[in-house]
């Protein structure tokens, strides 16, 4: 058996832990009395006794290493600030003593049985993450947090916001992941918010254990809510009813409410407003209603599409060529380009896409393509203010482009085009100078017209 005489800091018994805390006690004591450490500084500094996981605001974690009450001060060790020395007040009055359960403190003490615990149960250790944060935490605070969403959302215990930025919350009652997804849908009340509702139940549809009691109620107020912006705000009536099919399809128990209101008939109840509907719609739906056209609009739907695709927006036009594309009517897309390029009508949308896809639409780069860009930016030169356009950003960075047109141009129309650039007021001398360049890499007989030999 052990006597106290050999005991010591490595080995310490009970008694002398006792010990050691009793005098750390009396010491506390005089130092109040000496005025020396506050009342409440002391009742502090006995949760920060060494071997105590804390926390600074500034530094971290860390762990109290010593006290030295002659000097008036504690040691810690912070990841970035080994022994670090405080003053007892100070330390009292900016560090906050860690539980023992804390995630912190368990993580630092046995780091393989929390890697343990992760594998197996990652439920527990993002509730003893929360419970050691207050309740809360963002996604950030969590690693490997992609793989345990489904499981937190299906334990029912902990609150899971859609976006990343928002807190991820441990219940005190546990409630279904689908009854939260189906009460924040009752909850919404503004449309963009009943469709994002809306994503999260579909996204989630397989975890509805009894689908329709549990979601044909929501698809009459989803239907009376498209219904009711269709004249004011039609792009939410799309997004809405886009919404309601994926759910239908998904779920065979659903049935609509209201006979009648399906894509199609929005479609023709809103074609003359297609143009301004579309660009307010996210990217997959868009595209759902652009592959709708043909079938909705029978054959006038290429007449539709070509005046969608030269409007202004750049997503729509990429998206309709491609429509063209999947039913095999390429050429009424180049018919159309062709046009616009000769009659100098094409927009500066339609030009930037047409030269950022040049390998497909080989026939059409050509110079006349340049006169049809620079036709643009005289009409766009008064609207673009403070900086340049998208297409004359593409005219002048991509340093291939003007040499593609001329590949195969003719001499007489190279000479023409140098001589426009020239005069023209839609660039500065240096970049006018390395157009030309581009132009005469081509046709390096023109040379002589840059070095002013030739006018």
């Amino acid at each position: 058996m052990q006597t106290l005489c050999n005991q010591s800091f490595l080995s310490p018994s009970k008694f002398f832990i006792v010990v050691c805390a009793f005098r750390m006690e009396l010491d506390l004591e005089k130092l109040v009395e000496s005025g020396k450490l506050s009342a409440k500084g002391a009742e502090q500094l006995e949760k920060l006794k060494p071997g105590t996981f804390c926390l600074h605001k500034s530094w971290g974690f860390g762990r109290v290493t010593e006290w030295n009450l002659l000097l008036n001060q504690i040691v810690i060790d912070f990841a970035g600030k080994k022994s670090h020395p405080m003053q007892i007040q100070y330390a009292a009055d900016n560090l906050t003593p860690l539980a023992v359960e804390h995630f912190l403190a368990r993580k630092a003490n046995d780091l393989l049985s929390i890697k343990k615990l992760a594998g197996e149960d990652p439920v527990a250790v993002v509730r003893n993450i929360l419970d050691s944060l207050g309740g809360q935490a963002t996604v950030g605070q969590i690693s490997g947090w992609e793989p345990t969403k489904k499981s937190l959302r299906a334990s029912g215990a902990f609150s899971v916001a859609a976006k990343k930025t928002e807190p991820i919350e441990l219940r005190r009652e546990g409630v279904s992941h689908t009854d939260e997804l189906v009460a924040a849908f009752n909850k919404a009340r503004q449309p963009k918010e009943q469709i994002a509702a809306l994503e999260q139940i579909i996204k989630s549809h397989q975890q509805f254990k009894d689908p329709e009691k549990q979601l044909q109620p929501i698809v009459a107020p989803i239907e009376n809510a498209a219904a009711r912006n269709q004249k004011m705000h039609p792009e939410l009536a799309f997004e809405l009813i886009i919404a309601r099919d994926d759910l239908l399809e998904r779920v065979s128990q659903l049935h609509t409410t209201h006979i009648g209101l399906t894509l199609s008939k929005l479609i023709l109840d809103e074609e003359k407003r297609l143009m301004l509907i579309l660009p307010k719609l996210p990217a997959a739906k868009e595209k759902r209603v652009l592959q709708a056209l043909p079938t909705v609009l029978g054959p006038r739907w290429t007449e539709r599409a070509l005046q969608l695709m030269q409007g202004s927006h750049a997503r729509m036009i990429a998206q309709i060529a491609r429509v063209f594309s999947e039913v095999g009517q390429d050429a009424e897309v180049k018919a159309m380009l062709e046009r616009s390029i000769r009659e100098h009508s094409a927009t500066s949308e339609m030009l930037v896409w047409l030269c950022n896809e040049r390998e497909r639409w080989r026939a059409l780069i050509n110079p006349e393509l340049l006169g049809a860009i620079l036709a643009a930016l005289e009409r766009e030169q008064h609207n673009v203010t403070g900086r340049s356009s998208r297409l004359h950003r593409a005219l002048v960075e991509d340093r291939q482009l003007v040499g593609d047109m001329f590949a195969n141009g003719d001499i007489g129309v190279a000479r023409d085009t140098m001589r426009r650039l020239q005069v023209s007021p839609l660039f500065d001398e240096l970049t006018k100078r390395s157009l030309l360049a581009r132009i005469v890499k081509v046709y390096p007989e023109l040379e002589s017209m840059i070095t002013g030999a030739e006018i």
